[in-house]
């Protein structure tokens, strides 16, 4: 019998080694086509109404599921060995802060045990929104600064502007798209008057500053002056629904609106005007009465502005000058100044405290359309536009503005309130901010989906004087709400 040699033995025993690790290595290849195979056998075996080739195709999603699960598991093993090795990092630091006289052991579970704690802390901070956290600390003090106190529900439509009477009795007034502007009660909510003389959406509704009448403008190329008398309710208990200012929680874009609103029960309504006035060749989108009531001025989007005299209804002066359609106009609580907005970004300060001259100036402050400019009680004028920023303006010196606002949304018509000076900003995005003049931002009003304004927010109007209701806005969401804003408490945080 021959006998091997050592190398030739070598070799044999090394062939030998390869090929078994040949083979291992074809086994495990073909491990997740057997189990794939055996799963098939097993789906043919089971009573199923699923076609094959369906079911065959769900069992191959699951089975990468069950790799990607096993891919995060391991993932998540990693973690927790580098989270340990974090944790002994800390306790070898905690026994150098410490000093020597502590035992490593002791500084070790101390550091571990705080470690958890702080691991503990971040988990919960995560898991709660930001929004909420961010509530939570300023509830102790800006719950009693701004509350919403009550809801003006009624109209079928958006609600375009609001004003409250300059007379007793004070009452609210909305106009609508849905072609009618109504006076409603601010203690109680309930609807007095509805005014439904204009063809057309009412775009505006001011109120004469000595007597019972208000103006409003509409889409059907007319203004009108229509006197009222309202007999006020018996007041109401208000109900604490307030949310603390800066309640950034925004659940949704719910619209509780969506269906025909109910229209107010028993509500007088006025169907003819006492004083129509005609020049317009376009929508009528706003109008305002001058110092002393007896004229008006109109803008519109034929480009110009009107003033008219009230007595008479005639057309005294056609302001023109402006390259698209006017936006808004405003006039001056106590000299006999106009200013006017448009969409071509500019706003125009129309002067007629001279007779004899009639002067123009023009500000080139914005980049996008001006969608209002008001006057303050001083010498200041305030601008908003839908390039999302807000200027102040003073009126001895129009060169640049004093202040400028930035915002994250375009801006509609704003109101500054008379004693304070408080600029109310109502925006696209449904949110109404408070400014001061020198552009120090104050407070934003709560809104969530429960309460706040559900869509576009159109205008904002002030009244310091009700002990009610001191801020009033409105929106496409088809309804103005009544906010009660502590102005001491809300400048003391300031």
């Amino acid at each position: 019998m021959p006998v091997e040699s050592g190398s030739s033995a070598a070799a044999r025993q090394a062939k030998q080694k390869r090929k078994s690790h040949s083979l291992s290595i074809r086994r495990t290849n073909s491990t997740e086509q057997d189990r794939s195979g055996l799963q098939r056998d097993l789906l043919e075996g089971q009573d199923s109404k699923l076609p094959l080739s369906l079911r065959s195709n769900l069992l191959d999603l699951f089975s990468q599921i069950e790799r990607e699960f096993e891919n995060l598991y391991i993932e998540n093993l990693e973690l927790r060995r580098e989270i340990e090795t974090l944790n002994d990092r800390l306790a070898a630091e905690g026994q150098t802060f410490e000093g020597a006289d502590l035992a490593k052991g002791a500084l070790k579970t101390k550091a571990s045990h705080s470690t958890s704690q702080l691991s503990q802390k971040l988990k919960t901070t995560y898991k709660a929104s930001t929004s909420k956290i961010v509530s939570s600390f300023k509830a102790t003090t800006s719950r009693a600064v701004c509350q919403l106190v009550r809801e003006y529900v009624g109209h079928r439509d958006g609600i375009w502007d609001l004003g409250v009477t300059r007379t007793q009795p004070v009452v609210l007034g909305t106009a609508s798209a849905d072609h009618s502007a109504m006076l409603w009660s601010i203690e109680t909510g309930k609807c007095l008057l509805k005014y439904m003389g204009h063809q057309g959406s009412v775009n505006s509704i001011k109120f004469h500053p000595t007597e019972q009448m208000a103006l409003t403008a509409s889409g059907d190329q007319t203004a009108h002056i229509w006197r009222y008398m309202v007999q006020l309710p018996t007041p109401q208990p208000v109900a604490d629904i307030s949310m603390p200012c800066e309640d950034d929680v925004d659940f949704s874009d719910k619209d509780e609106a969506d269906g025909e609103a109910e229209g107010p029960n028993d509500c007088p309504s006025v169907r003819v005007a006492t004083t129509t006035l005609r020049s317009h060749q376009g929508v009528v989108i706003a109008a305002d009465w001058l110092v002393g009531g007896k004229q008006v001025v109109t803008a519109s989007w034929d480009r110009a502005a009107n003033l008219y005299d009230v007595e008479t209804s005639e057309l005294v002066h056609s302001l023109t000058g402006h390259d698209q359609e006017l936006t808004h106009c405003c006039t001056h609580p106590t000299q006999r100044l106009v200013v006017t907005s448009s969409r071509d970004t500019t706003f125009r300060l129309w002067d007629f405290r001279d007779p004899s001259i009639h002067s123009v100036n023009v500000f080139q402050g914005h980049t996008d359309t001006v969608t209002s400019a008001v006057f303050t009680v001083g010498d200041n004028v305030v601008s908003g536009s839908d390039d999302r920023t807000v200027k102040v303006w003073d009126l001895k010196n129009m060169r640049s503005p004093i202040a400028t606002i930035r915002t994250d949304s375009a801006v509609n018509r704003i109101s500054v309130s008379v004693n304070q000076k408080i600029i109310a900003l109502p925006h696209d995005n449904r949110q109404v901010r408070l400014f001061d003049m020198s552009g120090v931002r104050l407070a934003r009003l709560p809104r969530s989906n429960r309460q706040g304004h559900r869509r576009m927010v159109c205008c904002s109007a002030w009244c310091e004087d009700n002990t009610t209701c001191n801020l009033f806005t409105c929106g496409f969401d088809r309804q103005a709400i009544g906010w009660n804003i502590n102005i001491p408490a809300l400048l003391q945080e300031k």
